[in-house]
Formats: C-alpha cells, sequence, structure tokens
C-alpha cells in the first residue's frame, strides 16, 4: 500500500479528490472516498518559460490549498497519480508517494 499527498487550491479541491477516488484511492477495508485534509498556505514562484494557472513569470506567490492526504492500494497507484495529474489545475503539481509497510499484529 501507497500514501498519497497532494497540494491544491480550494477551487479544485472536489474535483481532484474526485478523480484520485474514481481511480481507486482512497479506500480503507469496506470504506472509500477515505482522507485526510488540512488547510495551509503554499508558495511558489513561476519561471521563464512556464505557464501558471496561479501568478506572474517572475513574482513569488502565495496562495491558500489543501494537503490531502489518502491510502492507494499497490496495483492503482500509477492510475491514482495520473487521475491526480488530469484533474490538477497547476502545470506541476506537488505531490509525494510513499511505500507503506504491511503491519501484522
Amino acid at each position: 500500500m501507497y500514501k498519497l499527498c497532494f497540494y491544491v487550491p480550494e477551487s479544485h479541491l472536489d474535483d481532484v479528490k474526485k478523480a484520485v477516488f474514481g481511480a481507486g484511492g482512497g479506500r480503507i477495508g469496506a470504506y472509500d472516498s477515505c482522507c485526510w485534509q488540512a488547510l495551509g498556505q503554499g508558495q511558489f514562484r513561476p519561471l521563464e518559460g512556464s505557464q501558471p494557472y496561479l501568478g506572474q513569470v517572475g513574482q513569488l506567490e502565495r496562495v491558500a490549498e489543501w494537503k490531502v492526504e489518502l491510502v492507494v492500494a499497490d496495483e492503482l497507484i500509477h492510475d491514482v497519480v495520473k487521475a491526480l495529474k488530469r484533474a490538477h489545475p497547476y502545470e506541476t503539481p506537488a505531490f509525494e508517494v510513499w511505500r507503506l509497510s504491511d503491519m501484522v499484529f
């Protein structure tokens, strides 16, 4: 299993979550659409050659963004990341993928 974490502006929060859930992310046992999210502030500066969704080339931009975390089954991680990238408004969305250990008790 993997843990996927991504950052998204509020304007696209529901659309991106719907896309990753639709691709199979966020399933835990007999539940789906599971995630944890928190509001924070991101920052970036678009460089020459970029086509930013927000901000202007060469200027530092700060924006309210949601951090969303969810689990993804091994066999679905590639499809879920592809769905995230397709639904996300940013040219280069920030995300992390972590491999999780399987704990047996």
